[in-house]
């Protein structure tokens, strides 16, 4: 066999026993019948499963099934709608726990394989390669999501929650979308993001964030304006767009502008930014540092709690 056919199948296998199916079920005419599924993986000793929100939303009842076809009922501990993520526990054996990779080591073009149920058709393995890093999705309830990877891994309804992964067997994505009508785009929210929405999850049942309202891009600095301006980064965040009514609307950051800095820290990445908006002491007015053509400006803006 050759060695590119084999380093899949040696991925896949260090992971496979952590993939789930996850059926869900919901009153109907006064039975309780499958209303869909989709996929998770488990990635703790003690059972617990990351999914997609809209996998599990307003289910009564969820069932996971193992690889080894044990089906056992699962808890919901949490959910957050905003990034499309969900934490779901299981009190079983059988299973192994993936490995959390570290998504802020990935490049584009690197080679990634998804694992799920796509159409109920219990782990299927597709492969692809990362199309770009550093995108925002509007989740399904219209929400902005930052830090997604798109790749061209094709995903089919029922992948929704399972692990994207690269060829160590590591999880750096959790799958959750494609866009309808397009061919080769398909999107995970990256794995340090999920991280830090799951540690939430698990301890509160819920998540704080603030929010900005900017639709932001990761991209490499100029090195001309890296060197004039002595910039410790080597990426800032573009602003692609604003929202009407946002905190970045009310503020003097315009579209086109270089995120540079953020709460008087430099923000190379989505996940940089992310973390200082999970902090409850990051509402009240906050330093940012932009690029706006070649001139670098500070400017305040005051982050708000998101609410659905």
């Amino acid at each position: 066999m050759d060695s590119f056919s084999q380093m899949i199948i040696d991925a896949v296998g260090s992971i496979k026993n952590s993939v789930v199916k996850i059926d869900v079920y919901k009153t109907t005419n006064g039975k309780l019948r499958a209303a869909g599924s989709g996929s998770g993986f488990i990635f703790s000793s003690d059972g617990l499963i990351f999914t997609n929100c809209h996998v599990i939303n307003d289910a009564e009842k969820i069932m996971v099934s193992l690889l080894n076809e044990n089906e056992i009922e699962a808890t919901l501990l949490g959910k957050d709608p905003d990034t499309d993520l969900a934490i779901l526990k299981i009190y079983a054996d059988g299973y192994s726990t993936s490995k959390l990779g570290d998504s802020e080591q990935l490049q584009i073009g690197q080679f990634v394989i998804a694992i799920g149920n796509p159409l109920g058709y219990q782990h299927t393995v597709t492969t692809g390669v990362v199309s770009a890093l550093g995108r925002t999705l509007r989740s399904q309830n219209g929400m902005l999501v930052d830090n997604v990877i798109q790749s061209d891994a094709a995903l089919n309804p029922g992948n929704s929650g399972g692990p994207l992964i690269n060829t160590e067997g590591e999880v750096v994505g959790v799958n959750t979308a494609i866009i309808q009508g397009a061919n080769g785009l398909s999107f995970s929210v990256d794995i340090n993001t999920a991280k830090e929405i799951g540690s939430q999850l698990v301890k509160n049942g819920k998540v704080f964030k603030a929010y900005l309202g900017f639709q932001l891009q990761e991209v490499t600095i100029n090195p001309k304006v890296k060197r004039h301006y002595h910039l410790p980064n080597e990426k800032a965040l573009f602003v692609v767009s604003i929202e009407e009514n946002s905190p970045g609307s009310r503020s003097q950051i315009k579209a086109g502008d270089l995120i540079i800095s953020f709460n008087n820290k430099p923000v190379n990445t989505l996940n940089q930014l992310f973390k200082e908006l999970t902090k409850k002491e990051i509402l009240t007015m906050i330093d940012i540092s932009v690029v706006r053509h070649t001139e670098l400006l500070n400017v305040g803006i005051f982050p708000v709690e998101r609410t659905r």
